[in-house]
């Protein structure tokens, strides 16, 4: 069994039946007394952090996680239906394993689906996606004021600050980390 000494950042750990990512750690011998490792851990279902002390050498439980590349087919009261690409099984995710993904998932795509013993756990994004704006107030000529924006509403429902140039229709790439504006696409 793995020990905190063999830690590793993004290693994920199941501890007391929650699954944890490890997002930093450190390994301190203070001149009196044991050595011990100081970790800042995420909760991988909620998103929350905390930090936790272990002795070093503490046997600790790695989880095994699987990520399969899924295409995503669409969203009902069930959940959100996804196909593994390889196999053709589809499987249904509860919105609460999905979160923010949802807001920038289009029909078609295929993010990564990570599943633990089985369960849908969370989805995975590139990025950046290209997205159409399908609603957003017409640009007037001549307005084009430096780093002005407005907002304009893609093709996921989501509202995005675009620059006063991009006018509905335009293909955008915004970044799926912050929901910011890159770059319109040609």
């Amino acid at each position: 069994m793995p020990t905190t000494n063999d830690l590793k950042n993004g290693m994920t750990l199941n501890i007391d039946g929650n699954l944890m990512s490890v997002v930093e750690f450190q390994h301190v011998k203070p001149g009196k007394g044991g050595a011990f490792v100081r970790t800042k851990l995420k909760n991988v279902r909620t998103g929350r952090v905390l930090d936790k002390t272990f002795r070093a050498a503490e046997a600790v439980e790695v989880a095994i996680l699987e990520k399969r590349a899924m295409q995503y087919l669409y969203r009902d009261e069930t959940g959100f239906h996804f196909m593994d690409t390889e196999t053709y099984e589809q499987s249904a995710v509860d919105a609460e394993a999905v979160g923010d993904a949802a807001s920038w998932m289009i029909d078609g795509s295929t993010p990564y689906v990570t599943f633990y013993e089985g369960t849908a756990i969370g989805v995975e994004l590139p990025a950046s996606v290209e997205l159409t704006v399908t609603e957003t107030e017409p640009g007037i000529k001549g307005d084009r004021v430096s780093g002005a924006t407005k907002p304009a509403t893609v093709e996921t429902g989501t509202v995005v600050q675009v620059p006063l140039f991009v006018e509905t229709g335009d293909r955008i790439k915004v970044d799926t980390r912050s929901g910011a504006y890159l770059t319109r696409v040609q």
